[in-house]
C-alpha cells in the first residue's frame, strides 16, 4: 500500500508540474503575441501565480516522492533509465530556475506598459525569447523522463 500511495503522489506531482509548465508556458505564449498589453499583464499575473503555487512545489516534491519509490521497489540507483532521468530532471529544473525570474520580469515590464497603456517595451521581447529558449529543452527533457520512467528501457537498464 505504500508503495501505491507514494507512487500516486509520484505521478499526480509530476501531473502538476508538467502541466502547470506547459498550461503556462501555452497561455502566456499566446497572451504576448496577441500584444495586448492589458492581456499580458493579467496572464503573466497568473502564470508566476501558478509558478509559485504548483511548479515550485512539485519540482521539490518529485525527487523526494521519486526516491522514495526507488527505495520501496528496490530499484539500484545505478539504473541507466533512473541515472538519465535524474540528469535530464537536473537539465529541466536548471532551466526552469531563470525561467521563474525571467517570467516575474515579464510580468512586471507588462503591467507598466499596460498601466501606461503603451506597447510592450524591447526589453520584454528580448526577456521572452530568453524564456522561449529555456523552456523548449525543459519541455523535451519533461517528456524524455516521462518516457524513462514508464518503459525503464533495457537499452537504458
Amino acid at each position: 500500500m505504500e508503495y501505491l500511495t507514494v507512487k500516486w503522489l509520484h505521478v499526480l506531482g509530476s501531473t502538476l508540474l508538467f502541466g502547470t509548465g506547459i498550461g503556462s508556458a501555452f497561455y502566456l505564449l499566446l497572451a504576448s503575441l496577441s500584444k495586448d498589453t492589458a492581456v499580458v499583464a493579467k496572464v503573466s499575473a497568473y502564470v508566476v501565480i501558478a509558478d509559485y503555487l504548483f511548479t515550485a512545489t512539485t519540482a521539490l516534491a518529485q525527487p523526494l516522492t521519486g526516491f522514495w519509490l526507488v527505495h520501496l521497489a528496490g530499484f539500484p540507483l545505478s539504473a541507466a533509465w533512473l541515472y538519465y532521468s535524474i540528469f535530464l530532471y537536473g537539465i529541466a529544473i536548471a532551466c526552469w530556475l531563470p525561467v521563474v525570474g525571467i517570467q516575474v520580469h515579464l510580468r512586471n515590464l507588462a503591467r507598466d506598459a499596460a498601466q501606461q497603456q503603451v506597447a510592450l517595451p524591447r526589453a520584454y521581447w528580448y526577456w521572452f525569447r530568453i524564456w522561449i529558449a529555456l523552456g523548449v529543452p525543459a519541455f523535451f527533457a519533461f517528456v524524455a523522463i516521462f518516457y524513462l520512467m514508464v518503459f525503464k528501457p533495457a537499452a537504458f537498464s
